[in-house]
C-alpha cells in the first residue's frame, strides 16, 4: 500500500459525469445529524409508511431481503483531511474488465456525500470478530475512527487494520435508485488484508468473515 492523497481534478478512471452530482460543502454541512451511517439492514432509513398494507409491505420487502445472507464492509475515504466511514452491507463485484463494483449508501447518509466530493472511496472487508467495529463505524462523525488504526491506499482513502482484504477505488458513476444510490467505483488498487495467508497460487482466509443475516450479525457454519 501506498500513501496518495484526492487530486484537484477528477481521478484517474473517474466519469467525468460523476461530479455533475457532487454536493456543495454546504449542503453536505447541512445534511449532518445525529442519525446512524447503518447501511446493514435495507430500507433501514426509510420511515414505514403509516398505512397498514403498505407498512406490512415495507416490512415484508425488509423481511425477505434479509434473508439474503452477506458479508460486511466498512467503507472508507477522507474529507478535509480527516478520515470518514460508513458500514455498508450492500457491496458487490460489478466488472472484471474495466474492474468495476459498487455498493448502495442511503440518501440520509452523512459519510456518502463527503466520498463523493471526494471521488475515492475504499471498501474493507471485515473479519468475524470486528462486529465492533462495524456498529462503532456506524455512529456519528466524529468518534468513528477512534483507536481505528489504518493505513492509507492508493487514493488517499483510509484501509483498516486487521480487515481480510480492500478494494480501493475512485468514483466512476453514481445512479439515483428510490431511496438509495447505487455507486459505481473503479478499481484502483486491491489487495488481501494482513489475515489472509496464500500457499502461492490463491489466498485462503486465516479467519472467518464478518456475516449479516435476518437482521443481525451471524458466524458461518461448519
Amino acid at each position: 500500500m501506498i500513501s496518495g492523497g484526492a487530486a484537484s481534478s477528477v481521478p484517474d478512471g473517474m466519469n467525468e459525469n460523476a461530479r455533475e452530482t457532487w454536493p456543495s460543502q454546504e449542503l453536505i454541512k447541512s445534511w449532518l445529524g445525529n442519525e446512524l451511517d447503518f447501511e446493514l439492514r435495507l430500507g433501514e432509513h426509510t420511515p414505514i409508511p403509516d398505512d397498514p398494507e403498505a407498512a406490512a409491505r415495507a416490512r415484508q420487502f425488509r423481511d425477505v431481503l434479509g434473508l439474503f445472507c452477506s458479508g460486511v464492509t466498512v467503507v472508507t475515504s477522507v474529507s478535509d483531511g480527516e478520515p470518514v466511514g460508513m458500514t455498508c452491507q450492500s457491496f458487490s463485484s460489478v466488472s472484471l474488465e474495466p474492474p468495476l463494483v459498487m455498493f448502495s449508501p442511503a440518501k440520509t447518509s452523512r459519510a456518502w456525500p463527503l466520498m463523493q466530493r471526494a471521488g475515492f472511496f475504499c471498501v474493507n472487508i471485515l473479519a468475524a470478530d470486528q462486529s465492533e467495529l462495524s456498529n462503532g463505524m456506524a455512529t456519528k462523525g466524529d468518534e468513528k475512527f477512534k483507536d481505528v488504526a489504518w493505513t492509507t491506499a492508493t487514493t488517499g482513502a483510509p484501509v483498516i487494520e486487521g480487515v481480510l482484504g480492500y478494494i480501493d477505488c475512485t468514483v466512476h458513476q453514481v445512479i439515483e435508485a428510490g431511496d438509495h444510490y447505487v455507486v459505481i467505483g473503479r478499481v484502483k488498487e486491491l489487495d488481501f488484508g494482513d489475515r489472509h495467508h496464500g500457499d502461492g497460487t490463491a489466498a485462503t482466509a486465516a479467519v472467518d468473515p464478518l456475516l449479516f443475516f435476518g437482521g443481525r450479525y451471524t458466524q458461518p457454519q461448519g
